[in-house]
């Protein structure tokens, strides 16, 4: 029996090449494609799936992982492929901790998608080593330390030194060594032109959830 397949992916040319992969691979059903990762779950519990194939950044802003963290905990058969593009430093973390089985940057690669595909309903659990690697300014993402990530990624709120490090229980002292590592390594003269240039490439991505 075909293993039924749920698309959750807002960008068109993707949710199509996708759907072409499975139709022309037998050991996969297309059941339905959406573009909001927050009817996933409705779908679910009205239809037979056992795999999704889950974009991290949906319609209307709704999050891939925030979806998948609930189909998880009601549906915990169903197996789950997080699909993207955007190399946001914490999405790898976060899909590990909710219990995501795979994790799949999109290659444009019939062969890499379906090879995750099969082996993730086959029990294993597929996930890069790193995120990809982006140049901002003068520097890397990978150059980037953990805690000076975190930093960025705060910036983008546009929350004062002080706000940011109430929020990560650390000294305003840190957080302004963070920002000027970070500008060093970058060589950008403004943290505005860092945040920018940081969100544009998705290195960091604040979703609803993060924020509230």
């Amino acid at each position: 029996m075909a293993y039924r397949v749920l698309i959750v992916e807002d960008q068109a040319i993707a949710r199509e090449l996708f759907e072409i992969y499975i139709h022309a691979a037998p050991q996969f059903e297309h059941v339905l494609s959406i573009s909001n990762a927050s009817a996933a779950l409705s779908v679910c519990r009205n239809r037979a799936v056992d795999l999704i194939l889950m974009d991290v950044m949906t319609e209307l802003g709704q999050s891939g992982l925030d979806a998948a963290e609930e189909i998880k905990r009601q549906f915990p058969k169903i197996k789950i492929i997080i699909v993207t593009s955007m190399p946001e430093y914490s999405w790898l973390s976060r899909a590990r901790e909710i219990g995501v089985d795979s994790f799949w940057y999109k290659d444009g690669y019939k062969d890499g998608i379906l090879d995750v595909m099969e082996r993730t309903m086959a029990g294993q659990h597929i996930y890069p080593d790193e995120t990809p690697l982006i140049r901002i300014g003068n520097a890397t993402n990978h150059e980037f330390t953990e805690r000076e990530l975190e930093i960025l990624k705060e910036l983008t709120t546009g929350d004062t030194n002080a706000e940011i490090a109430r929020r990560l229980c650390v000294s305003v002292a840190t957080v302004k060594s963070h920002i000027l590592h970070l500008m060093e390594k970058t060589g950008f003269r403004t943290r505005t032109e860092l945040v920018s240039e940081a969100r544009g490439l998705g290195i960091v991505i604040k979703n609803r959830r993060e924020e509230e």
